[in-house]
């Protein structure tokens, strides 16, 4: 579970996925999509591949990009209820191990 939230825990992975909701793209669509450079969304898709995440498809001489699961993106819809629901408490916290006191 730990790793798979390691793979979440990056803005440009989540900025990457969220792209990737409405269905699938070529890196060149993701780049433009989220303006993050080629080399930066080649290197997170690597990491979202790995973690199990993403999917590629051979679609010619294009790679096309979709989330792997359905629950990939049930799981990005919780996380946006859930963060609606704690956001005071997300934006006060300034510590990602927090032990059991306020953050």
């Amino acid at each position: 579970m730990a790793k798979l939230c390691r793979g979440l825990s990056d803005p440009s992975r989540l900025v990457i996925l969220e792209a990737l909701r409405p269905g699938a793209l070529s890196v060149s669509e993701i780049v433009q999509a989220t303006g993050l450079t080629q080399s930066n969304v080649s290197n997170h898709l690597g990491c979202l591949y790995d973690c199990g995440l993403v999917l590629r498809e051979q679609e010619g001489r294009f790679v096309r990009y979709r989330l792997s699961d359905p629950r990939v993106e049930s799981l990005l819809r919780l996380t946006e209820e859930l963060v609606a629901d704690t956001a005071r408490g997300v934006v006060a916290c300034t510590e990602i191990g927090c032990g059991g006191g306020s953050c």
